[in-house]
């Protein structure tokens, strides 16, 4: 049996910068990964660029509820911690919008630079290790750990194998079923920061599947149940949408999907800086104006998209044609756009 302070079950971003930091403090450090290699997720994120801070970083960027932990955390460790790790390895990189930093050449450097920094502090990093079992020490404190590489023990042991997102690059609830295993109570699980879909078949989803690949500045909002008052309260995230095949993705979208519970609307302000009575204004008398709205419309959205739109609230029609109580109902529509998705 092979004897550790440390063992980190995952070589992902987390489990490297956790075991830098303990090799730091003198500790004997092994990493096991099951997979043949480290830092897959980091490989993919920010389109292969990695993006890997963001220098407006605050608590209120976090989904928790102890938001008392992010605060703590980020004071021990800001973004701009990290830039200067990531300047003293000479590695260039640029701010893309809203404060995101992403590597000029490959998010490899990203993962090079932490196994630089694991090599500098002794870390022991073993890939293709699948762990079987884990237990109790038998006759001492700590853990002992059956693998498809023999049996290590440790003093400490670090759960860093993430949640169940993209099992095509190897996630699984390995972590959670650990964690229950020793007695720990879990939080009920669900997906975040993702698309969300409409129901096949339905009137907004035939309309808008063949839209796909048109993108839309809008506002995003949904009710939320605030669990530490017990009252409601509205996100929104003013960004990009992306029309899918499927339904609803983009920016603003996987931002919401944070916040958003199955069967309850989000509402989508389409031209979050016009007014559309207002617009109409500008065209004249409404009462004898021969223009379409369609043709209205498509000054502020993309034409197909307009199109689509006049369908769906059946607004295919000259301006004279409409009454003052149909213009208010469509505003409503254009600026608080009611959408239940099916799920994500």
């Amino acid at each position: 049996m092979q004897h550790w302070d440390v063992i980190i079950i995952g070589a992902g971003a987390a489990g490297l910068f956790c075991a830098i930091e303990a090799g730091k403090r003198g500790r004997r450090v092994l990493v096991i990964e099951h997979a043949e290699r480290v830092g897959k997720k980091i490989g993919i994120s920010g389109g292969g660029r990695c993006n890997f801070t963001n220098i407006h970083t605050s608590a209120n960027n976090f989904v928790s509820r102890n938001p008392h932990f992010c605060k703590s955390a980020l004071a021990r460790y800001t973004p701009s911690d990290f830039i200067a790790l990531v300047e003293r390895h000479g590695i260039a990189y640029h701010e893309k919008k809203l404060g995101q930093l992403f590597c000029d050449g490959s998010a490899q450097q990203i993962i090079d630079l932490l196994l630089r920094e694991c090599r500098e502090v002794g870390v022991e990093i073993r890939c293709g290790c699948e762990v079987r079992s884990v237990r109790p020490a038998d006759q001492a404190s700590g853990f002992t750990l059956s693998t498809s590489q023999g049996t290590f023990h440790s003093s400490s042991l670090v759960m860093a194998t993430g949640g169940l997102s993209i099992p095509t690059l190897g996630a699984t609830d390995f972590g959670y079923r650990i964690a229950r295993q020793f007695g720990l109570q879990i939080e009920e699980t669900r997906p975040g920061l993702v698309p969300l879909t409409l129901a096949p078949g339905s009137q907004l989803q035939k309309h808008l599947t063949s839209l796909s690949g048109i993108a839309l500045d809008v506002l995003v909002s949904c009710r939320i149940q605030s669990p530490s008052r017990g009252t409601q309260a509205t996100r929104e995230f003013r960004e990009n949408i992306l029309l899918t095949h499927r339904g609803l993705s983009g920016p603003a979208i996987l931002q919401i999907s944070n916040y958003w519970s199955p069967g309850t609307p989000i509402s989508i302000n389409l031209l979050p800086n016009d007014d559309l009575q207002e617009i109409l204004v500008t065209q004249g008398a409404i009462e004898t104006n021969e223009t379409e709205l369609v043709n209205v419309l498509a000054q502020h959205l993309p034409r197909r998209f307009a199109l689509a739109w006049c369908e769906l609230f059946r607004a295919s029609r000259r301006l004279k044609h409409f009454n003052k109580r149909e213009l208010d109902e469509l505003a409503s529509n254009l600026h608080q756009m009611q959408i239940t998705p099916l799920g994500t």
